[in-house]
């Protein structure tokens, strides 16, 4: 029992929870506003991975967090915008696009991370300065004895980054904005009708764009995450699938925000609980071999899309190149 309350509910495998479900809680929410405006985004991952080798190269030469960050945001939007030409624009296959775009992505980043750093792919460890790193909130200390309260505000609450933060603030604001604000109910309706849309004198084609710059904002925080917060550097291919659970998580969640916290909790989860039962023997069955551990959050995001999720509509105009009436 105490081998059972350590590994599956435990404060510090709930921390862990928190922070290894950030990444796919702001690629998720990413995904939520480009696919909202009808625009399929499978490109998730590979916008990650740029952001996560922008900041990371970013971070090392310029000896900044921050500037690490602009430099991960700005290329997220960058490839945001590339796949916003290919689908809105150019009217082209919105699944062939986001493909392309995570093509791009894995290749660029060991190649110029080869050809700056002469690391293989990767960029120089970051120093702590180069970091987004965790830091105590207000009272931390002072209520760390106190039974559950203080365990859960120490453990759980407290010692995270700001980008842990942030993507949490931004499941209540998403929230509001895309449903209790004149942008969201365009956006909304960009993705369900855009003809009623484009009827009442409001532009489909610039909704989409903004829909789609959001999107790689968030992609670029999370990838930003991923290499200056989370890890301390860019490794080759360090997204692992990441963007692809996120979209598990958001078609789960069925295109809601509060419900998409909740699936990135729950992938987060069972990473962390993989993470701590390496190596520790489970009567009858023993040690699990670490591969098996390491693909639980993968096979619960195929058994998940394989319909146990009930009913997932998605935007009816999703995946859809609208073209103006004459």
């Amino acid at each position: 029992m105490e081998t059972f309350y350590r590994i599956f509910l435990n404060v510090d495998t709930l921390g862990s929870m928190v922070r290894l479900s950030t990444p796919l809680l702001l690629a998720a929410l990413a995904g939520l506003y480009s696919e909202r405006s009808g625009v399929f985004d499978i490109g998730l991952e590979g916008k990650m991975l740029g952001a996560a080798f922008a900041a990371g190269a970013g971070a090392a030469t310029f000896h900044s967090a921050w500037i690490g960050l602009l430099c991960g945001v700005g290329v997220a939007i960058c490839l945001a915008l590339m796949h916003g030409f290919a689908s809105i624009t150019a009217r082209g296959n919105q699944i062939v696009s986001g493909v392309a775009i995570n093509f791009i992505a894995a290749g660029l980043t060991v190649i110029l991370g080869q050809s700056w750093f002469n690391q293989g792919g990767r960029t120089p460890q970051l120093t702590a300065d180069e970091r987004f790193n965790a830091f105590k909130l207000p009272g931390a200390d002072a209520v760390r004895d106190i039974p559950i309260v203080g365990h859960v505000w120490t453990g759980l609450v407290s010692g995270n980054s700001l980008l842990v933060y942030f993507a949490f603030a931004m499941v209540p604001l998403t929230w509001w904005i895309l449903f209790r604000t004149r942008f969201g109910l365009r956006l909304r309706a960009v993705g369900e009708n855009p003809a009623a849309v484009d009827t009442a004198g409001i532009s489909v084609t610039a909704m989409r764009y903004r829909a789609v710059i959001i999107c790689g904002i968030l992609t670029g925080v999370a990838g930003t995450y991923l290499a200056i917060s989370l890890q301390a550097g860019f490794v080759k291919d360090m997204t692992a699938g990441k963007g692809f659970i996120a979209l598990a998580a958001l078609i789960f969640a069925k295109w809601r925000p509060v419900q998409v916290m909740f699936a990135c909790l729950l992938f987060g989860y069972l990473d962390a609980v993989g993470i701590r039962l390496q190596g520790v023997p489970i009567p009858v069955i023993g040690a699990v071999p670490v591969s098996l551990i390491q693909a639980l959050p993968y096979v619960l995001t195929v058994v998940l899309l394989a319909g146990f999720i009930g009913r997932a509509i998605p935007p009816r105009a999703g995946g859809v190149p609208y073209v103006k009436e004459r």
